[in-house]
């Protein structure tokens, strides 16, 4: 399966070039200062995989990748891929390092349902989920019975219903959860709204399309589809400390104190890469944990 993701890695990165409940990383992996794990890591450079997705993780990670070489003699190979359900998957299989591309809540789902042995580590950023639209520039030109296009990750459908329920759009009953609210938590429904699924990669294609008067686009995908989520959404989603869905570094579980990985965390969670984030996106469509 390596020799697979690498093929594919590198497949998806070269038409890619053509063409995430928030958490702060454990105690156990920043409890070394910069000069131990420096210390640590001395003598032969070592090789730490990291797969992610290409905007905006992969290029932070080519951000990062001098940094651990230069400071902590660790050469990153980054693999870049495209398909959400590989990648905790070849984590856990151990045919990376690390990954750099899921919110938590994408997490917590995918690892209970295949019972994946990895963890959590580090809250690097935050993309704001934004709803975007070629025929309407406000949501009140919505008509009755209007499609809306959404994710079919079900991990999404908390976060994109409850920006419809703060927009105004749609009602959700008192007792949904924020994350895990689903269609049937709708309670109000005044313009009579249909929803249609598509997977995560596919909604750009949507949004292009015209396949509805609004369409959901997680960050990465809307960057990466020459979207500007601060200028060209018709809603953003707020982005601030109190969002869940921070994107995060996972490993396998019992390598969190593993030099290379304690490294990884502490250049990404820096704050020369807290710059790089703020000012390659001044746009507001990457946003650095506090």
């Amino acid at each position: 399966m390596k020799k697979f993701i690498k093929l594919l890695g590198i497949t998806l990165l070269t038409l890619s070039l053509v063409a995430c409940g928030g958490t702060k990383p454990t105690e156990e992996a920043t409890e070394g200062t910069t000069e131990e794990v420096v210390e640590e890591t001395a003598g032969e450079t070592e090789k730490l995989v990291v797969s992610a997705t290409l905007d905006p993780h992969a290029k932070i990670l080519e951000f990062v990748k001098p940094i651990l070489l230069d400071e902590y003699n660790i050469e990153l190979e980054v693999i870049v891929l495209d398909d959400y359900y590989v990648f905790n998957k070849a984590l856990d299989a151990g045919e990376v390092d690390a990954n750099y591309f899921q919110h938590v809540p994408f997490f917590d789902e995918d690892v209970k349902a295949n019972g994946y042995e990895i963890t959590n580590i580090a809250g690097i950023h935050i993309e704001p989920f934004g709803f975007y639209s070629n025929t309407i520039t406000s949501i009140d030109e919505i008509e009755d019975g209007a499609t809306i296009v959404i994710s079919n990750s079900v991990a999404d459908h908390g976060r994109v219903l409850t920006i419809l329920d703060k927009a105004g759009l749609i009602k959700l009953s008192d007792d949904a959860d924020a994350i895990a609210a689903t269609i049937s938590d709708i309670v109000e429904n005044p313009k009579n709204l249909q929803f249609v699924e598509v997977k995560p990669e596919l909604l750009t294609i949507s949004y292009e399309n015209n396949e509805g008067v609004l369409v959901a686009i997680n960050g990465n995908y809307a960057i990466q589809g020459g979207l500007n989520p601060a200028e060209d959404a018709v809603i953003l989603e707020q982005a601030d400390a109190t969002n869940p869905y921070v994107n995060i570094v996972a490993v396998k579980k019992g390598t969190e104190e593993d030099v290379k990985i304690k490294a990884l965390v502490e250049v990404l969670t820096s704050d020369t890469v807290k710059e790089y984030i703020t000012t390659t996106w001044a746009n507001g469509s990457v946003i650095p944990t506090e």
